[in-house]
């Protein structure tokens, strides 16, 4: 089976070859067939590879496919590295991604362009696959920029609108300033280490670096660049509300399975150079801390349901940053699978909601959805649930329960990141069941068009499940130790170090993390369902509406950069554009058009006229050849 690894990623890219060389001329049921199927094959392969990886034992498989170039000694290759961690990504990844593929096969079903959209889709996993498998930074760096070149590609799907367009650029551009940042990162590990082995160069970083070594702390530090533009985490995080722009199933895919969770990876598989440097590495933890405070009250004052999501998704994202950022590897690795599972559901029930309401995103013109849609109910309240970290019978609870308790009883932990993390999850409990009841409870605003069908409804019910029992695959077992997933993680992630001193009453925190969770869906309650004037009184205050706007305009980051970038960018843009070298070439393209203009005259279409010319010309080339 490990002979065959170059068939997980081959596939998804032969399937968007075949869309893009044919999707035009076949059958319009063959589009989905080609587009689902191929991931779904992907996503077997990947599931019979881990069984094996399991039976086996085996620390990691290594496949090399062929050597990409050689130039003076440098020679990376197209090779795959498996092992524990690359086999929880490339299951969410194809899995995930499957699901989301299923249920676009309806969701597009009546767009135009049906066969671009699969075909994009396809390279998108198939870019992220070979971004995780990559066993060298220059194959991970191609996957990174494929990753990026395809979330331009669904964000401006629908080009035709402006908006789209820009959201789209805009997404490409600010990642591409942490992708530049990326790859001087790549150029000094070269430069330190000779190759871009990612195994190659974890085993000699520690015996060419010290801890605390300045080169260290700035090779990490240009990692997390390029991790905060993919991750959208402060401060390049504006251009993820933005790409709602694309349709319902590219937002599930992008939060669930791909692009966001692409620098969650960076940092997880290099985390010795994080280990080497503690300064860059506690500069993820409070980066972590600070976004999911940011995001998550500004997803508060959101009105786009799927705006909602998008902050949440920034906010869920800094709680992998805080937990990479105390060394609690696995535990961010195992908020980043079930966040994959129950993010990927609310995106997909938001577009099953937003489909049958006439592609209506205003949650406050929606409601009375819960008896109409009761299996996008339900399913999206599992999801809600699991987002909100509801005690005990959630996914979300054990990943996120996990991220609050080592944040403060982890070898990096801090009071400020605990006190962080715990209003964190006040805040996503209310803004997630603000969501819920303002969408689905109360009276019927706007009239349901279209009910979902089986293909849209099936990957809600199967991502639902999984956001329910995905979390007991780690249960806290003697208080301070976890079991299942992070022994699972073990040969690849370091476990980490409990303060003794708070490992006995781990109990406690636990149930606090609860409390706080329930408080908030009790609070979301009493102002969005039971009372809701409350609300509305409280955005009578000058105060109120006042910090309102600042966070609904997400704390004005996208007016500082405007202010700061884009609009002296454009000045000196238009300051510029009639310099000399402008002068040059506009002069050029006038002279081109005036002997355009010069040589029309002579197409007069009168036959007399040609023949005059001939005959002219003929006595041209008879006397100067006489002279000559």
């Amino acid at each position: 089976m490990e002979n065959l690894i170059w068939l997980i990623p081959a596939l998804p890219f032969l399937g968007a070859l075949l869309l893009i060389l044919f999707g035009l001329k076949m059958p319009r049921i063959m589009v989905p067939v080609i587009g689902a199927g191929s991931v779904g094959i992907s996503s077997l392969l990947t599931i019979f590879l881990g069984i094996q990886f399991l039976s086996d034992g085996a620390a990691m498989y290594v496949q090399h496919v062929w050597t990409w170039f050689s130039i003076g000694g440098f020679s990376p290759g197209i090779a795959f590295h498996v092992d524990a961690l690359t086999m929880v990504f490339i299951f969410v990844i194809t899995f995930v991604g499957f699901l989301i593929h299923l249920y676009s096969a309806e969701f597009m079903a009546e767009d135009a362009d049906y066969s671009r959209f699969f075909a994009s889709m396809n390279l998108f996993v198939g870019s992220m696959l070979v971004l995780v498998l990559a066993d060298n930074l220059v194959l991970l760096y191609l996957g990174w920029e494929g990753v990026g070149l395809c979330s331009f590609l669904l964000i401006g799907f629908w080009y035709r609108e402006p908006a789209n367009g820009y959201a789209a650029r805009k997404a490409f551009i600010i990642t591409r300033v942490g992708d530049t940042a990326m790859a001087i990162g790549l150029f000094l590990l070269f430069q330190y280490f000779g190759t871009l082995n990612i195994q190659e160069i974890l085993t000699q970083a520690p015996q060419t670096w010290s801890v605390g070594s300045q080169t260290a702390v700035l090779v990490a530090l240009l990692l997390v660049g390029g991790a905060v533009g993919k991750s959208a985490q402060l401060p390049l995080q504006t251009w993820l509300p933005d790409a709602m722009a694309g349709p319902s199933p590219v937002s599930a895919l992008i939060h669930a399975a791909t692009m966001v969770t692409a620098g969650v990876y960076l940092i997880t598989r290099t985390y010795v150079l994080f280990e080497l440097a503690p300064t860059a590495q506690m500069v993820v933890a409070f980066i972590g801390a600070a976004t999911l405070l940011i995001a998550g009250f500004t997803a508060l004052t959101q009105n786009d349901l799927k705006r909602v999501l998008a902050y949440s998704t920034i906010s869920q994202i800094g709680y992998m940053f805080l937990a990479l950022g105390v060394g609690a590897w696995s535990a961010a690795v195992f908020h980043f699978m079930i966040h994959a599972f129950f993010k990927a559901l609310l995106f997909l029930g938001a577009g099953a909601v937003i489909m049958a309401l006439h592609h209506e995103h205003d949650m406050f013109k929606m409601g009375g959805l819960r008896k109409k849609m009761p299996v996008v109910f339900w399913t999206f309240l599992i999801g809600s649930a699991s987002l909100a970290a509801v005690p005990l019978i959630s996914a979300g609870f054990y990943s996120k329960d996990q991220i609050l308790w080592l944040g403060l009883a982890g070898g990096n932990g801090s009071v400020i990141l605990y006190i962080a993390a715990l209003l964190g999850a006040f805040v996503t409990s209310i803004y997630t069941f603000r969501m819920v009841f303002i969408t689905f409870y109360g009276e019927e605003k706007t009239h349901i068009s279209h009910m979902p069908g089986f293909w849209m409804k099936l990957p809600l019910v199967v991502l639902a499940i999984l956001s329910l029992l995905g979390g007991f695959i780690e249960l806290p077992h003697n208080f301070a130790h976890f079991t299942l997933f992070t022994d699972y993680l073990k040969p690849v992630l370091p476990v980490i170090v409990i303060d003794e001193g708070l490992a006995t009453i781990e109990w406690i925190f636990q149930i606090v993390a609860a409390l706080v969770a329930l408080s908030g869906i009790y609070i979301a309650y009493l102002f969005y369902l039971k009372k809701p004037y409350l609300a509305q009184n409280m955005e009578r205050s000058k105060f109120a509406m006042s910090l309102h706007r600042f966070w609904y305009s997400g704390w004005g980051f996208d007016a500082l950069y405007n202010a700061v970038f884009v609009r002296p960018y454009v000045y000196l843009s238009k300051a510029n554009r009639s310099d000399g070298i402008d002068f040059f070439y506009t002069g050029l393209a006038y002279f081109t058009q005036w002997l355009n203009s010069l040589f029309t005259r002579t197409q007069t279409g009168m036959l007399r006229t040609y023949m005059m010319g001939v005959l002219v010309g003929a006595i041209l080339v008879v006397t100067i050849s006489l002279l000559l």
